[in-house]
């Protein structure tokens, strides 16, 4: 069994040329150009505020020509016993799956298991708890893709519960977060309650594709985009303190708080 490293991971990926020189937009899936500046100080607040909370952070450099590599969460599964070699959904995000895995590789987590062809799983559309794997079947990760994953998880011990993500979400991440080990933040009226039973739930509304998506850290505490006011209000109410960070220039990217971040359990 691979321990991992000592203290909890993080691992980013600054944003470069390639998120600020997209010339074909749609195929990336980024509704706009971001400034190079304003992301780069945005990205470096959430760097400085993850790791106040007492995470170690690991920045990758972009892969090149791959604008949407800034969005780590999505190019593998990280489970306690090692990673799962993903397989990326969107076509212009392949290439990533192997950059990550390098990472992975050089500060100790070795592969336990892949998804091949014709299956598609992004990161983004897993969310583990210590027992239970909740799978997004969504645009991202298909039928074959479910199948896989949930077999894979299954060996490892963990109760799946597969739902469809509804549009205009991506992933399963964009509707829902595990922000303690008992406790999701989601979006109220998507799926059926059976399939959170035995969890507490804070529930918001749907204002966007991020409602559901804050990334969750030690000691109740959580980061979440400064417009998504329900669910940072909603936090607050349960106890919890909430960054409220400024992640304006990688919604541009679609992409939410935990987008941003690959945690290494």
């Amino acid at each position: 069994m691979t321990l991992g490293p000592p203290t909890p991971v993080f691992i980013t990926c600054s944003p470069g040329p390639s998120y600020f020189g997209i010339a074909n937009l749609a195929g990336h899936n980024i509704t706009q150009l971001s400034d190079p500046v304003k992301a780069a100080l945005q990205h470096d607040n959430l760097i400085r505020t993850i790791e106040r909370s007492g995470k170690k952070v690991i920045t990758l450099a972009e892969l090149p020509n791959h604008p949407n590599s800034v969005f780590t969460k999505d190019t593998a599964i990280c489970t306690p016993r090692g990673y799962i070699l993903v397989r990326m959904g969107l076509p212009t995000r392949m290439g990533e799956e192997p950059w990550m895995a390098e990472a992975l590789e050089v500060i100790g987590i070795h592969c336990i298991g892949s998804i091949e062809e014709p299956g598609t799983v992004e990161g983004g559309d897993i969310i583990l708890t210590d027992n239970i794997a909740f799978i997004g079947h969504s645009t991202r990760t298909n039928q074959a893709g479910v199948e896989q994953i949930s077999n894979i998880l299954k060996d490892l011990g963990y109760e799946t519960r597969i739902a469809r993500v509804p549009a205009p979400f991506l992933h399963l991440g964009g509707t829902m977060t595990l922000v303690s080990p008992d406790t999701i933040l989601h979006i109220k009226g998507l799926f059926p309650d059976a399939f959170f039973q035995g969890f507490q739930l804070i529930e918001v509304p749907n204002t966007g594709f991020i409602s559901g998506n804050v990334i969750p850290l030690s000691n109740h505490q959580a980061i979440a985009h400064q417009t998504n006011i329900q669910a940072i209000r909603a936090l607050k109410e349960k106890g919890f303190s909430v960054f409220s960070l400024d992640l304006s220039e990688f919604v541009k990217g679609t992409g939410g708080p935990s987008c941003l971040i690959m945690e290494v359990r």
